[in-house]
């Protein structure tokens, strides 16, 4: 029998061979309470601390929790022995363009170090870097917020309103309010290359060429291994998810019940990209290439003189555009025709998107740039005449936020419009979130954080926004209400 006194710390680590597990539990009592602690071996983890109304009955729940990961196979360890499991980090060549003129960039941001991470939205600019660090900005360039996670940044996506981080400490993290929460965790044998989020649902692929889709809960609902590695592609729709490669490109259908089409591009797939009716694969031959999502069908080429790195379309696919490891970005009409090369000016473009007559690239250097590509801009930077570019800089003051380790407690219901109640519950032997609160659809599920659901406990959060797939999403801070 497993016993834990007070005062005591147990730590415990579960490392499997090749790919497997590998990460640690922790658990310390003091007096009425345990503190639990997890995550992957060499990352600080998540933590969790809960009361008891006695110190044995803190004991005895301490004893409990590390029984049963005993028996789940991990062992007794000494922390900081064991290394932290290699995280792949995207090996990138840039060297200097060769286009003749340079493109017109109305504002550069410099992150510090090199960055994948890109989102623009109707009110934002978001950009994340290999050093765990987001920053949003206006559409003129302010700095408005900094958001430090635990790891860096693969990419940044988006789902109706709610912004996602993926990072290389396996989590994907909700930065749709102030506090930053882990919404998604991602099984210890998959090395995240790239996210799509669909009406809640996660689709990642990897390293090894796998795509996994987990639920709006955090849980796994299927996966497949594609024909190639390296998988820097995925996007999803109602219909597919389409999983890019080195062997091409793979739809799988949504539910996860088979295999749509598979059709070799013409070299490794290196990005990807999509419209309605379209998806756009930007490959090391140096082409994008546009599949039709019904059928997998090659529809045009867009040629580049230099690996794509990045690739990204105006409204409907009217104009296609990519950015290649020879620090150029291309624009072309939707049949192929070359409209202009220019090069960035600081580095080869990583990401892209268009929006509004502009291009914003995030690059090797670490900037966030916004190119001008209206026809007016573009035709006077190929003749020589550029804006001057605004070198963004970061506000001393300007407010940083972390995801929180510890959840903070109120202990009163909140007053009708100041919070909405939500309980953890056992539905079908697993852990639920539904809303206690009037006014919700009670039988319905909240998109919540695995690692603080206890069972029984209630919880306080700002508000929630219902989805179309027949769950909740939480909209600003949590609270555990005692």
């Amino acid at each position: 029998m497993v016993t834990v006194g007070s005062g005591e710390t147990t730590y415990l680590e579960l490392s499997q061979e090749g790919a497997g597990a590998h990460k640690f539990y922790e658990v310390t009592v003091s007096g009425t309470t345990v503190a639990v602690r997890y995550g992957r071996i060499g990352a600080e983890g998540q933590r969790q601390v809960s009361a008891f109304p006695t110190a044995a009955k803190a004991q005895a729940a301490a004893a409990k929790k590390v029984g049963e990961k005993v028996r789940k196979g991990y062992a007794p360890a000494v922390r900081g022995q064991r290394a932290a499991r290699a995280v792949t980090r995207r090996q990138v060549t840039s060297v200097p363009s060769t286009a003749r003129a340079t493109a017109p960039v109305i504002w550069r941001f410099r992150t510090g170090t090199s960055a994948f991470g890109i989102h623009i939205d109707e009110d934002h600019c978001w950009v994340g870097n290999q050093r765990g660090d987001v920053y949003t900005l206006g559409h003129d360039g302010e700095v408005l917020a900094r958001f430090s996670l635990p790891d860096g940044v693969k990419c940044l996506v988006a789902d109706d309103f709610w912004i996602y981080a993926g990072c290389d400490d396996g989590k994907v993290y909700d930065l749709s309010s102030k506090v930053p929460f882990a919404a998604y965790e991602i099984a210890e044998d998959v090395d995240i290359f790239w996210l799509d989020i669909h009406e809640g649902v996660l689709n990642v692929s990897d390293h090894n060429g796998g795509l996994t889709v987990i639920d709006h809960e955090d849980e796994f609902q299927w996966s497949r291994r594609s024909k190639g590695r390296n998988a820097w592609m995925v996007r999803a729709d109602d219909h597919a998810v389409y999983h890019g490669h080195t062997h091409g490109v793979t739809a799988y259908a949504a539910d996860g019940s088979g295999e749509l089409w598979h059709t070799d591009t013409f070299g490794g797939v290196l990005f990807g990209w999509q419209e309605e009716t379209s998806v756009y694969a930007g490959t090391g031959r140096q082409v994008v290439e546009r599949l039709a999502k019904a059928t997998g069908r090659s529809e045009a080429r867009y040629q580049c003189d230099a690996a794509v790195y990045s690739c990204a379309t105006s409204a409907d696919g009217e104009y296609v555009f990519a950015g290649d490891l020879a620090s150029s970005v291309y624009c072309f009409t939707s049949d192929g025709t070359r409209l202009w090369k220019l090069g960035t000016g600081g580095g080869s473009a990583l990401s892209m998107q268009y929006h509004d007559e502009k291009l914003y690239i995030v690059t090797t250097d670490g900037s966030l740039a916004c190119i001008d590509a209206s026809a007016a801009a573009i035709t006077a930077a190929q003749g020589g005449s550029l804006p001057v570019a605004v070198d963004v800089k970061q506000a001393a003051a300007l407010p940083t936020y972390t995801p929180t380790a510890d959840v903070a407690t109120v202990s009163a219901v909140p007053a009708p419009g100041a919070g909405i109640v939500v309980e953890c519950v056992q539905v079908g032997g697993r852990l639920r979130v539904q809303v206690v609160s009037d006014g919700y659809e009670p039988t319905w599920h909240v998109q919540f954080p695995r690692g603080i659901r206890q069972a029984g406990a209630r919880y306080v959060v700002d508000a929630l926004h219902s989805s179309s797939g027949g769950f909740y999403r939480v909209r600003g801070e949590i609270k555990r209400l005692v």
